[in-house]
């Protein structure tokens, strides 16, 4: 399905973004992924990888940094000569006082979760002109479609990547495309180091008291990027079980 095709997935060391890694191999494709701070995580996917005969690189970058996105991009060149496919997928959950903190707490979670795609798209998107073709996938979260009280800088930067993944999709036009997933709770991340009590009051209000697998969020990514989806652009999944 994706023989020989290049794949750039950000936050890839862990989670949804090592979830999709692992399928998009399987199917064929060379994997480039990004991290921050999991080295080993990272290392151990790249050795997977290359077990399945496929070629692979984990580059680390804080993707904040635009200069440091704009080398990522070029050090996938380097190695590969194309992207084929863009995964946004790093980001995270900033706790802390949102009602009585300062405007820190803001301003990082925009940075965690919007700004740090922006920064990597840009030059993707670059490549995705020169080429003539390309398909972006981002991540964004149940938040970002109906807020929430205890996470509104988290809601309004998912709701940003939301809105601009149809600014993409209309740059990609007419020879891409870009969708975002809307996934609820995950079982990566954030949930997988949660306060009990928290985790537990969150799993009674769900209708299947799970939370969302990485895997289940890594198939509608390969779909997708597949040519199953070529009809379809600037549109947002949820995924809710």
């Amino acid at each position: 399905m994706f023989t020989n095709k290049t794949i750039l997935i950000t936050g890839g060391s862990s989670g949804i973004g090592e979830a999709a890694a692992l399928m998009f191999a399987q199917n064929g494709a060379n994997i480039a992924i990004t991290y921050k701070n999991n080295k080993k995580g990272a290392g151990n996917l790249v050795k997977k990888i290359k077990k399945l005969g496929r070629k692979a690189i984990a580059i680390q970058a804080d993707l904040i940094n635009e200069n440091k996105a704009k080398n990522v991009v070029s050090e996938v060149m380097k190695n590969f000569g194309k992207i084929d496919v863009l995964v946004n997928n790093a980001g995270r959950y900033v706790n802390g006082d949102e009602w009585n903190g300062t405007s820190d707490i803001w301003l990082k979670s925009l940075q965690q979760n919007l700004i740090l795609m922006m920064n990597i798209s840009k030059y993707v998107m670059e490549v995705f002109q020169k080429q003539k073709s390309g398909i972006m996938v981002n991540i964004a979260s149940r938040h970002g479609l109906d807020g929430q009280y205890d996470a509104i800088s988290y809601s309004a930067a998912k709701a940003g990547v939301i809105n601009i993944t149809q600014s993409y999709a209309k740059l990609l036009s007419p020879f891409g495309r870009a969708n975002s997933i809307s996934p609820s709770a995950t079982n990566a991340g954030y949930w997988l180091t949660a306060p009990k009590g928290e985790l537990k009051e969150l799993l009674a209000n769900k209708p299947s008291h799970k939370l969302v697998e990485p895997e289940t969020v890594a198939k509608k990514i390969i779909f997708l990027a597949s040519d199953e989806a070529k009809n379809i652009t600037g549109q947002n999944f949820s995924i809710t079980e």
